[in-house]
């Protein structure tokens, strides 16, 4: 279980520092032409304070666990992941753009797991 929850710890990263690194790095038109019209609805500073959030929670998720300090962080940083994919997923079902919501299920399912497994019975 715990090579499992390894794995879906670090597809969960690079998933989220992807996202979060075009986010941030973007201009907003670019957000807009790649990540779907939701960004046209927020500011250019919005758009980059969620690029940072995910980039942080992408570390937050592997970081502390890779050098062995604070570990508690890494469950408390899937928990801030997938409180953001809720976020996202109201958004997204606000604007009725199905697929990003499913997208968005499952990219919280996934915080979920690793959550559930760091907090609990798999905990470092």
């Amino acid at each position: 279980m715990n090579t499992f929850l390894w794995i879906l710890t670090g597809l969960l990263a690079v998933l989220f520092l992807a996202a979060g690194a075009a986010k941030l790095l973007q201009p907003k038109e670019k957000v807009v032409a790649t990540s779907g019209a939701w960004a046209a609805d927020y500011s250019p500073g919005t758009i980059k304070a969620i690029g940072l959030l995910e980039i942080l929670g992408a570390l937050g998720v592997v970081l502390p666990a890779a050098v062995d300090t604070a570990v508690a962080l890494v469950p408390a940083a899937a928990t801030g992941l997938g409180l953001l994919m809720i976020g996202a997923g109201a958004v997204h079902a606000r604007r009725g753009e199905g697929r990003n919501v499913a997208v968005n299920a499952l990219l919280l399912a996934m915080a979920a797991v690793v959550a559930w497994g760091r907090f609990g019975p798999y905990a470092f």
